[in-house]
């Protein structure tokens, strides 16, 4: 993984610009990208990190107004300008095909070939968890999910829609190319991480093909990396075991869908998506970052919108930037706004976006 928990003295970082692209998107987008933003602005102030913005207007408004989703100029420009882009949300009822969100977040990914889907599942807080754990017992994982292909291709098609006779097929793609690479990746942060051990999380026993290939590549890449542990499980299995002993996980791979499904069920395990970051990378520079909850309509405008999801991601950002001290710092201010009570009311506190947002600028800025 690039630049995975490097970095140099604080300071060091002004001479190298990181450029930001933000896409506020929709719903509570636009109140989460701004608190994120806050922070790292709080975090060049305090010297561990140089940073430039542009917002891009891509999200439902400019779609209903213009027809656009994301037209090739901005998405040149994404390509070619910006080392990192900080997507807010997308998704919109007055785009009710999800056209909007479909072409930019599926067409980053797959256009800009960020093939890996980086979900850190830590528990911040004891308090967080549904889960009784013993007093020394913690959760820590990193699930890495393959974000170009399996089922999210879009590959099928249906026939006869809307009638009693209707056919509707959905093919998984998986390559050994993408299958590859993506597990090389999830060893590689193990190692560089100084975890453990790898699990594969597949579906091989009722799905032969597919998953078999997932499993083949898995153990025969595994043979590369004597000093980890390799284990294969089927993922409902897995699911299961996420639940009663997730301590005992360290990387977590799989494709697509699956890597989707257990990437969400990690974050309920420790507080919920509005504490959930990711990094979608392309392990060559570029990278985007998002929080994992949706637009959130329900919430727009309320204040109550829980930032700090957008603002780990912007850590994860930071680090994968060179920028590892940024992203420490900011990762111990939501700690410590955590520990401190200062929480949005999906956490249980009676905090605003705003106020949780400044807290923990305040916080990274005020660090030594």
């Amino acid at each position: 993984m690039p630049q995975m928990r490097q970095g140099g003295r604080r300071g060091e970082h002004r001479e190298r610009v990181i450029r930001i692209a933000l896409l506020p998107g929709d719903g509570i987008g636009p109140e989460v990208v701004r608190e994120a933003r806050r922070v790292l602005e709080a975090a060049e102030s305090a010297g561990w990190i140089s940073v430039e913005f542009e917002t891009f207007p891509h999200g439902a408004d400019h779609y209903l107004t213009t027809g656009e989703t994301l037209g090739e100029d901005a998405f040149a420009r994404l390509r070619d300008d910006f080392s990192a882009i900080l997507v807010g949300a997308v998704g919109d009822s007055r785009v009710p095909d999800g056209a909007h969100a479909r072409d930019i977040l599926l067409g980053l990914r797959f256009g800009l070939d960020l093939f890996v889907n980086l979900r850190p599942v830590r528990l911040r807080s004891p308090d967080l968890t549904p889960l009784r754990l013993t007093e020394n017992e913690t959760i820590d994982i990193a699930i890495v999910r393959e974000n170009t292909e399996g089922f999210y291709t879009g590959s099928g098609g249906s026939l006869r829609p809307g009638t009693a006779h209707e056919v509707a097929i959905s093919e998984s793609l998986a390559t050994r190319y993408g299958v590859e690479r993506l597990v090389r990746a999830a060893f590689d942060l193990a190692r560089r991480d100084g975890r453990r051990r790898v699990t594969l999380g597949d579906k091989a026993n009722a799905v032969p093909h597919v998953y078999g290939l997932w499993r083949r590549v898995f153990l025969e890449i595994a043979e590369e990396y004597p000093e980890l542990e390799a284990e294969t499980r089927y993922v409902d299995t897995l699911a299961m075991e996420l639940v009663r002993h997730p301590a005992r996980f360290d990387v977590i791979v799989a494709e697509n869908l699956l890597g989707d499904i257990l990437s969400d069920l990690g974050a309920g395990l420790v507080g919920g998506l509005g504490l959930a970051p990711s990094a979608n990378l392309d392990l060559i520079g570029r990278g985007l970052y998002e929080p994992v909850h949706g637009s959130a309509p329900d919430l727009v405008g309320r204040g109550i919108a829980n930032p700090m999801a957008a603002v780990l991601s912007a850590a994860m950002l930071a680090r994968e930037n060179s920028a590892a001290e940024a992203a420490d710092r900011i990762e111990s201010a939501v700690d410590r706004a955590l520990h401190a009570g200062i929480r949005t009311p999906d956490l249980g506190g009676d905090r605003t976006t705003e106020e949780v947002g400044r807290w923990i600028a305040e916080d990274v800025a005020g660090g030594d």
